[in-house]
């Protein structure tokens, strides 16, 4: 790994490259924080599923396109004398320090949880009004649900076992099956989304990500299905010209292999 002081070489390499982009390329030029919102966003999924693949050259490289992002906003910052990245880095610097008394004060903690309930509780002296204040709108709403449940976990609302929350789990699912007899599709869609909210916290008792868990199952469907459709190629046949008894034969080879 570099030393510090080639670490810092580079990063001051990539500013001065910023710069030079700014004034001279017609593309970046013309960019600003709202154009490259969309980009952003996208690199961010893109080192997701760089990192659910476990691909660490490709973590590398989107973890770089992430860091020319942020410089980028940066740069755009200090253009409007707003702020630029030292601001930035200062900022998180004196919360993270500010938000680990327990590293930078006198304060003691037991283990990971109480490290979380201080969090949160210091985030409420600082001015938030509310513990979910920090919960993006718009998270998807799988994400979102997860981080509502561990930010309000971290003020001691929550379960005390995981058995009593997949009671919860079962109960949303017997209250869904009532909803289904009624016909109601209002209250079936806000039945389906308890059952959905409740299992997010079961997943967390489980200590599971259900995002990672839900995208992990994506990508085991889709290899799946591709070889099934390989399969109906090698056949000559289209999947709508195969039964489900022809096509289950290869999903259940998909699954073995």
């Amino acid at each position: 790994m570099n030393a510090r002081s080639e670490q810092l070489k580079a990063i001051d390499r990539l500013l001065t490259i910023m710069d030079e982009l700014r004034e001279g390329c017609p593309w970046d030029k013309k960019q600003t924080m709202q154009s490259l919102r969309h980009l952003t966003i996208e690199e961010t999924y893109e080192l997701g599923d760089a990192i659910l693949d476990n691909d660490m050259e490709e973590v590398k490289k989107e973890l770089g396109d992430l860091l020319l992002h942020i410089i980028f906003y940066a740069k755009i910052g200090s253009e409007t004398q707003d702020f630029d990245i030292a601001d930035v880095a200062e900022g998180i610097s004196e919360k993270l320090i500010n938000r680990h008394p327990h590293i930078y004060g006198d304060v003691q903690v037991e283990d990971e949880e109480e490290v979380k309930q201080n969090w949160e509780n210091i985030k409420l002296r600082e001015g938030k009004k509310s513990v979910l204040q920090g919960v993006p709108h718009s998270l998807p709403a799988l994400v979102k649900a997860n981080r509502i449940q561990e930010k309000v976990a971290g003020v001691g609302f929550d379960w005390e076992q995981p058995e009593q929350v997949f009671e919860k789990v079962q109960e949303e699912l017997s209250e869904l099956q009532d909803e289904l007899k009624q016909g109601n599709a209002d209250r079936l869609e806000s039945e389906f989304g308890d059952v959905l909210f409740s299992m997010v916290n079961y997943a967390r008792f489980l200590d599971i990500n259900p995002e990672n868990a839900l995208e992990r199952t994506n990508k085991k469907f889709i290899k799946r299905f591709q070889y099934l459709e390989q399969k109906a190629k090698e056949k000559g046949k289209t999947l709508k010209e195969m039964t489900l008894a022809e096509m289950d034969v290869f999903w259940e080879e998909a699954k073995k292999a």
